[in-house]
C-alpha cells in the first residue's frame, strides 16, 4: 500500500500549538505551569455573550445550519460595530461570517490568489499566513521589517520591492497591531499603503483582529481609505471568544460570491451558537467588561516591559497593542525554540520562541527568530509577577 502525503501538508509546525500542547503535559505531571505563549484571553466570553447561548439552548433552538456567509443578525451586528468604532458604513451582505479568522483566510486565499502567486507579508509575521499560503501553492514573499520601520512595511519598501521584481505582487498582507510585536502602523502610512494596492491592483488584506487591544491611539482600518482591499476581524482576541470560532471577512464585491461558495463548500458555516453569542458581545452592554480587560493587559504590558532588563534583555518591539511583548533574547541562545523548552522544563513559563515568526536566517541576521522570544500578555496579572521571577532566575 502507498502512503501518500502531499506537498501541501507538508508545511510548519506552528510552534504555539507545540508549544500548547507541551506546556499541557507539564501541567499534568507538575501543576506549575504559566501560559504565555498563546494569544490566548484568561477571561471568558462577555457574560451577555454566555447569557445568549444559554437562553439559545434553553428555549430549545434548533441551532442547525445557518446560511454560509452567517446569520444576518450577525452581519447586521458587524456593519454597525464599524460604524461605532471607525464611522464607516458597511453593507451586512458584504460581511462573511468564517469559522474563526483562520477559516476566513483559507477561504480568502482560494477565492483571490492562484498558484504561484506572489503574497507579501512581513518578517517577522504570524507563521500561519506564510504556512497557508504555501499549503495552497502560493509564494509567500517576506518583508525584512526590523526596528527602523517599527517592524511594519512601508509604502517606500513596496515601491521598491515592485521595482526590483518587475511587477507587483498579487498581494499584500498587514496586521495592525501585529502578531507578534504588537505595533500599529501610522494612520497616514496604512492610507498610503492602501492607496498604492488599489492603483497598481494588489490586493490589501488587513488583519484587524486585535483592534480594540491597544495602549494608546486607536487602530485605523484599512477601509477607512480604500474599499479595494479585504478586512478581516475576529471574536477572539478583543471579545475573549477564542474557543467560539467566530470571525469575519468584510469583502470587496468581486471576492462576496465566491467565498459565499467557497464557504459553503470548506466550512458549511460558523457554529450556529457562537454566532448568537457573538451578536451579544458586539452590543453595549459587554462593552465595559471588554474595555477592563484591555485595561488588565495595559498592565501586564507595563509588568512585562518593566522587568526585561532582569533577564538581560535590551531590545523589544514597541508593543503598541496586541498580547504580546517580542524581546530579542540573543545573549542567551542563538536557538529560540530549544531555549523556549528548556525554559518550560526549567521553570513551568511557556512562552514562544521567534523562530515560528522569522525563521531561518533571512536577509538579515538581527531579525533571526532564532534570537527572539514572544511573550503573551493576556493572562492574569498576578501571574505575570510571577512568571518574570521564575524568567529572571532561570537567565541568571
Amino acid at each position: 500500500m502507498s502512503m501518500r502525503v502531499s506537498r501541501r501538508g507538508r508545511v510548519e509546525p506552528f510552534h504555539v500549538m507545540e508549544l500548547l500542547k507541551a506546556a499541557h503535559e507539564r501541567q499534568v505531571s507538575h501543576g506549575d505551569v504559566i501560559t504565555m505563549c498563546a494569544g490566548q484571553p484568561s477571561t471568558p466570553a462577555p457574560m451577555v455573550a454566555r447569557e445568549a447561548a444559554v437562553a439559545a439552548l434553553q428555549d430549545g433552538a434548533v441551532l442547525g445550519y445557518t446560511p454560509a456567509m452567517g446569520i444576518p443578525a450577525l452581519q447586521q451586528a458587524i456593519a454597525e460595530h464599524y460604524t461605532d468604532w471607525y464611522d464607516l458604513q458597511i453593507n451586512p451582505n458584504s460581511v462573511a461570517i468564517t469559522t474563526g479568522s483562520s477559516a476566513g483566510f483559507t477561504a480568502l486565499f482560494l477565492a483571490a490568489f492562484d498558484a504561484g502567486d506572489v503574497v507579501l507579508m512581513t518578517r517577522p509575521g504570524y507563521p500561519a499566513y506564510r504556512n497557508t499560503l504555501q499549503a495552497l501553492g502560493c509564494r509567500p514573499v517576506e518583508l525584512e521589517c526590523g526596528p527602523d520601520v517599527r517592524f511594519q512595511p512601508t509604502l517606500a519598501m513596496l515601491q521598491e520591492w515592485t521595482s526590483a521584481n518587475g511587477a507587483p505582487p498579487a498581494g499584500l498582507i498587514i496586521a495592525s497591531p501585529a502578531n507578534p510585536t504588537g505595533t500599529v502602523i501610522a494612520a497616514e502610512e496604512l492610507a498610503a499603503i492602501a492607496r498604492w494596492c488599489e492603483a497598481e491592483g494588489v490586493l490589501l488584506v488587513s488583519d484587524e483582529i486585535y483592534h480594540g487591544v491597544t495602549f494608546a491611539e486607536d487602530a485605523t482600518s484599512a477601509w477607512s481609505t480604500s474599499r479595494a482591499g479585504v478586512l478581516v476581524g475576529s471574536m477572539s482576541k478583543y471579545f475573549s471568544m477564542t474557543g467560539w470560532r467566530v470571525g469575519w471577512l468584510v469583502l470587496p464585491d468581486h471576492l462576496v460570491r465566491p467565498i459565499e461558495l467557497l464557504l459553503g463548500n470548506l466550512n458549511i458555516c460558523a457554529p450556529a451558537i457562537s454566532q448568537v453569542a457573538a451578536i451579544a458581545a458586539l452590543g453595549p452592554q459587554a462593552r465595559p467588561e471588554l474595555q477592563a480587560h484591555v485595561e488588565r493587559y495595559a498592565a501586564n504590558r507595563d509588568i512585562v516591559l518593566s522587568r526585561l532588563p532582569e533577564l538581560g534583555v535590551t531590545r523589544w518591539a514597541p508593543a503598541d497593542g496586541a498580547f504580546y511583548a517580542y524581546a530579542d533574547v540573543s545573549h542567551l541562545t542563538d536557538d529560540s525554540t530549544r531555549w523556549c523548552d528548556e525554559v518550560l522544563a526549567g521553570t513551568g513559563v511557556a512562552i514562544t520562541p521567534g523562530a515560528d515568526f522569522a525563521p531561518g536566517s533571512g536577509a538579515s541576521a538581527e531579525l533571526d527568530g532564532a534570537r527572539w522570544v514572544r511573550i503573551s500578555l493576556a493572562g492574569a496579572t498576578a501571574e505575570m509577577g510571577e512568571a518574570m521571577d521564575r524568567l529572571a532566575a532561570f537567565a541568571r
